[in-house]
């Protein structure tokens, strides 16, 4: 095996164009989420699609930009180019592994597809090493064959649902949700996106439009605690109202919740529901009052991570 620091990777093939790389992990589920950004738009839509095509460990791609998002299994799956690896090449991730507070992604490229994993990935900020099995996988492109363990850092996804800090006459949730995802600055803490989940909009008792608002971390083992209580005090030290809700969840996949996720953007729910059916999910509170502000935190949370459809009507589509 031999190993390269992301700075080794540069000095022997040049700088190359991955921006950012990261991943996090659900145990409980066997999962890894990935998220991958680079320079370029095109190369990003190119792996994706040579990634889905082999299969492996990859259960699902999803390009926004100049980023992917991959969700995978943990462990190793045999890959399969087929007869289009032979002609254009392919891309494929073998497995992922967890040792303690590293995870190891296993990576295999043919052709032109193989410098990006072999050469190109490796010198990504967020990788701590890159283990190539034998000498011949650091000789890439034409029609080689490259494998790769690339070594980074264990987070944990961390989603938080923000709703009832403002009133009629102030404030917005939206605008203290971003400003306190800024504003957090605790070392092993990513923060990853901010989104805005359109709620039931014929609630009587609302501002004006009835939207939660939802964050996304990646966070390193001990500290997630740390990341919770600075947005809880974040936000009741600016919170317009009394009635401001906070819900988290730590993992990738959220348990038993399609049914409440479609009842919290077409019925009225009581905060007593709201509590029940965060329980079900394994989402909490981080103020323990119960508020009216956590249904639309928990609306929040339940559509953190399905795509642009959470800022619509239900059932509307792009």
């Amino acid at each position: 095996m031999i190993t390269y620091t992301p700075e080794q990777v540069r000095e022997r093939f040049g700088p190359l164009f991955s921006k950012k790389f990261l991943v996090m992990v659900d145990e409980l589920a066997g999962m890894a989420e990935i998220l991958e950004q680079c320079r370029s738009r095109g190369t990003i839509e190119w792996d994706a699609m040579n990634r889905s095509r082999a299969g492996g460990a990859v259960i699902t791609c999803a390009v926004e930009g100049a980023a992917m998002t991959i969700h995978a299994r943990i462990g190793i799956y045999p890959v399969n180019f087929g007869s289009a690896g032979d002609a254009i090449g392919g891309q494929a991730l073998e497995g992922v592994e967890v040792n303690d507070n590293e995870v190891v992604t296993i990576w295999r490229g043919i052709a032109g597809a193989g410098v990006g994993i072999a050469a190109c990935l490796p010198q990504a900020p967020g990788v701590i090493r890159a283990e190539y099995p034998e000498e011949e996988d650091l000789h890439v492109g034409g029609a080689r064959i490259n494998h790769v363990r690339i070594v980074s850092p264990r987070y944990e996804k961390i989603t938080i649902g923000i709703d009832d800090t403002d009133t009629k006459t102030e404030g917005a949730t939206w605008v203290m949700a971003l400003q306190c995802a800024e504003a957090c600055s605790i070392p092993g803490v990513e923060f990853l996106n901010m989104r805005l989940i359109q709620l039931n909009p014929d609630v009587p008792n609302k501002t004006t439009n009835c939207v939660g608002s939802a964050l996304n971390f990646a966070v390193l083992p001990g500290k997630v605690e740390a990341l919770l209580e600075f947005v809880r005090e974040y936000v009741l030290a600016h919170t317009h109202s009394d009635e401001a809700g906070i819900a988290c969840y730590s993992g990738i996949i959220l348990p038993d919740h399609d049914d409440l996720a479609a009842r919290v953007k077409t019925e009225i729910l009581t905060v007593d529901q709201a509590t029940a059916g965060a329980e079900v999910c394994g989402i909490r509170f981080l103020i323990p009052a119960p508020t009216k502000g956590r249904i639309g935190a928990l609306g929040a949370v339940l559509w953190a991570n399905k795509g642009v459809e959470a800022a619509g009507l239900y059932g509307e589509h792009l």
